[in-house]
């Protein structure tokens, strides 16, 4: 199935944050209520052509800040050599090393051989092919959102700020989408293969606010993501119960339709 492009009309609600009245949320039901779901190691062609099975991780990842760069950090320091293909290149030396300076010098995990340095290559060990940092929070009973980069845990979601004024009051706010091609900007253009627009990755079991739930969590806040499962279970509903299919006060992911064919 050819990629689909993503300038489609789109579903979007707003509300207040439960928890701070200067905050307002702003989130994409059409995206929310896909059936994407991840396919690494499945059927994903990769961003890459020469390196598909490396998914999305031949780029490394840059941090959003320093307590992200620390928590990795932390997590990494509990990879062994069996469950990490590149921990000898991380304790090099006499200082633990994860990290390189990036586009506009940004600090970002360092690649080694043209990928991430926390990728595991399927000729080192079939268990823990991937990404070793999703591995050590599958072996401690964790969500991922604990051991990875804030930017591979959200991916294709997309956290965003917005300000905006109202009256006299200027308030944030917060974007809940998906994290598409363009937003990558020039870079989106290189990739070869991109997922969230691709139908072979909308065959997910659940909808994205219910399978990412976690996630949006931690993107958000608990009450916040209580307040927006309603909204999406309200929009779920409304669908399975309506009687034209083709109502267009719906909005459905072209995507997640093009899987349904």
């Amino acid at each position: 199935m050819s990629e689909i492009a993503t300038t489609f009309p789109r579903e979007w609600v707003e509300f207040a944050d439960p928890t701070d009245s200067k905050v307002i949320f702003k989130c994409d039901l059409t995206w929310l209520t896909s059936y994407w779901n991840c396919i690494f190691g499945n059927g994903c062609q990769g961003i890459d052509k020469e390196m598909p099975d490396n998914g999305c991780c031949s780029d490394g990842a840059y941090y959003y800040s320093k307590e992200d760069e620390a928590r990795v950090t932390k997590a990494a320091k509990k990879l062994t050599k069996d469950m990490w293909q590149n921990y000898h290149i991380a304790h090099q030396g006499k200082k633990f090393t994860i990290t390189e300076l990036g586009l506009d010098k940004d600090r970002k995990t360092k690649k080694v051989n043209n990928t991430c340095i926390f990728f595991n290559q399927k000729d080192f060990d079939k268990q823990y092919f991937g990404c070793a940092l999703h591995h050590l929070a599958v072996k401690e009973n964790k969500h991922f959102i604990e051991t990875k980069p804030d930017i591979c845990w959200q991916l294709p979601m997309r956290r965003s700020w917005e300000k905006r004024e109202i009256g006299d009051s200027t308030y944030q706010v917060t974007v809940i989408g998906e994290y598409t091609r363009e937003a990558w900007g020039e870079g989106g253009a290189d990739m070869d293969w991109y997922c969230s627009s691709n139908s072979e990755a909308h065959n997910g079991a659940q909808p994205v606010y219910i399978s990412n739930k976690q996630e949006l969590i931690a993107m958000m806040n608990q009450k916040a993501y209580d307040q927006l499962a309603k909204l999406c279970d309200d929009r779920m509903n409304a669908l399975k119960n309506r009687k034209t299919k083709n109502l267009p006060l719906f909005v459905i992911h072209p995507a997640t339709k093009a899987a349904k064919k």
